[in-house]
């Protein structure tokens, strides 16, 4: 009894399983999960909506609960399904309901969906996988709470030799050194790198800093061989190159 109720407690459980009630609850729950579930193998991509989907990602957290309240709740705290999966386990803590099984669902899911877009990144050319690239990117850091610097450097083949995680900060000198990210191609063999940060509040528009700071390291760059092909700023609106608008 004890233990039901502290499961109650964390949000892990519905009522008491030999409740006649319940059981009713339980054949309802499990009627609409089955719908659910040929919605999804029958229709594709969109065939659920995004509170559909974390229901469906809760089922396996809360095996007698109706998780579509809980979804829900996620969706008007955290704005959106992407919001939901890539929030702090803290912050989804705090939502009714979610205690460790559910947030570990939420997590799992998430990292799943970063391995697989990494996967379409990794061994390949990369200016020919180049939306590739941006999903991945995008998926990767369009939720980061603060600012974060990353180079790829690629070798002769245009492939990833190194993905360098430079600092997290504002993009200016105090935070990455033209000569420091040169040097480091020069020091792997790179031959080219593509410049990657991303701006938490959301609007991926460069600032002066970044096409200043872009422009010292391709200037860098040229004089010694390496070449910048790009300049990614991430946000939650989507993603903005600095070589698309002009500004390398």
């Amino acid at each position: 009894m004890l233990l039901r109720q502290l499961c109650l407690g964390m949000g892990e459980l519905a009522v008491p399983e030999d409740d006649p009630n319940n059981r009713d609850a339980v054949h309802e729950a499990a009627g609409h999960r089955a719908r659910l579930r040929q919605r999804l193998l029958e229709g594709g991509a969109e065939a659920l909506a995004d509170y559909e989907v974390l229901e469906y990602l809760l089922f396996g957290a809360r095996p007698r609960s109706d998780t579509k309240p809980v979804a829900k709740a996620l969706l008007k705290r955290f704005g959106t399904l992407a919001g939901a999966l890539n929030a702090d386990p803290k912050a989804l803590a705090q939502v009714d309901g979610m205690g460790e099984t559910s947030i570990g669902a939420l997590k799992i899911a998430m990292l799943a969906a970063r391995r697989l877009a990494r996967s379409e990144v990794q061994d390949k050319p990369v200016l020919a996988s180049w939306q590739a690239l941006l999903d991945y990117l995008q998926i990767d850091m369009a939720h980061l709470t603060v600012e974060r610097v990353r180079v790829l450097y690629l070798n002769t083949q245009n492939r990833l030799v190194l993905d360098h995680h430079v600092g997290d900060g504002s993009i200016d000198e105090a935070a990455i050194h033209p000569r420091e990210v040169i040097r480091r191609a020069l020091d792997i063999g790179a031959t080219a790198l593509i410049l990657v940060h991303n701006h938490p509040s959301g609007n991926p528009e460069p600032s002066r800093a970044d096409i200043q700071i872009t422009n010292r390291i391709a200037e860098a760059g040229r004089l010694l061989g390496i070449t910048v092909h790009d300049h990614i700023i991430i946000g939650r609106a989507g993603q903005v190159s600095l070589r698309a608008k002009g500004l390398i």
